[in-house]
């Protein structure tokens, strides 16, 4: 499976009976993986339907899921509550005898608060359990569709860290060639500045030794070799199976190191302007690296 990345959004709708519902999954980038579930009341075990079924499919990243769900308004019963009704007659019906207030008219009447009452149809245990299924399975259709544009966003990743990957093996190599030079370069720096301090009076064979013995600290030929090996590591987890960010976020710190490391090193100021490149397409790389799952 190609790298994937943290960002994205998928959506599924359903209908069962009198029932309809859309499902809606968004990612972001997280360190770890985080799911947040939203849904309608009285739908509390789709909660951990959705926490299986994202932690089934993802490795990091904040994922929040949320249902809407609605009723047809032909499950609504609606009933006359007589208990009401009979106690509003009993007030009025004294005033009707005296003559001090009209009969009362059926439509008055319903208007009368909590003589008409209005609820839900109440679904069977097996019904409500079949119910559930249903809107657990757009869930997971929904997450799949998240996880598709995951992927997507991995594709795009993948072409872009590639080419930051190659950038670096080009600076290395670059950074190779003018490596060899600086030995030389030391010796001529040392000899003349120990000319300036003190004239003849310094031996060849003095200047030469402790040329050499600059030219092994400054040698940066293991760092160099070590940030090629980390060039064919980040290859090889750009094309491995699964989750490979955190990865790569090590990787990137190693890289790092090894960069500091050669511009501290470094005697020649072309040298130094390679480190220097190389340090920023490292960053460019790290950036990119924390969309990756």
């Amino acid at each position: 499976m190609p790298l994937s990345g943290m960002t994205g959004f998928g959506r599924a709708e359903g209908a069962a009976g009198d029932w309809s519902w859309a499902v809606e999954a968004r990612s972001v980038n997280g360190r770890n993986l985080e799911v947040r579930f939203r849904g309608p009341p009285g739908f509390d075990g789709l909660d951990r339907v959705a926490r299986e079924a994202a932690q089934a499919r993802f490795a990091r990243g904040q994922v929040n899921v949320g249902v809407q769900a609605k009723r047809s308004e032909t499950s609504v019963e609606v009933r006359i509550n007589e208990a009401v009704l009979a106690r509003y007659l009993a007030m009025g019906a004294s005033l009707v005898e005296q003559g001090r207030a009209a009969p009362p008219s059926v439509d008055g009447l319903l208007a009368l608060r909590g003589v008409i009452e209005a609820a839900e149809a109440v679904d069977d245990p097996e019904a409500q359990s079949a119910l559930e299924s249903a809107m657990a399975l757009s869930i997971g259709a929904a997450l799949e569709a998240l996880a598709s544009s995951r992927r997507e966003e991995g594709l795009a990743l993948t072409a872009v860290l590639v080419g930051l990957v190659d950038k670096i093996e080009a600076l290395v190599n670059e950074a190779w060639s003018l490596a060899e030079g600086q030995p030389v370069a030391i010796k001529e720096r040392f000899e003349r500045r120990m000319a300036e301090l003190a004239g003849e009076a310094v031996s060849a064979e003095k200047i030469v030794n402790e040329a050499a013995a600059m030219a092994v600290k400054a040698d940066v030929r293991e760092e160099l070799d070590r940030l090629r090996a980390h060039v064919e590591a980040a290859r090889a987890h750009i094309a491995a199976e699964g989750p490979q960010g955190r990865r790569l976020d090590f990787l990137t710190q190693e890289f790092m190191r090894e960069a500091n490391t050669l511009c501290s090193k470094s005697a020649l100021a072309a040298l130094t302007s390679v480190g220097l490149e190389l340090k920023a397409t490292i960053e460019q790389f790290r950036e990119q690296v924390q969309n990756v799952e």
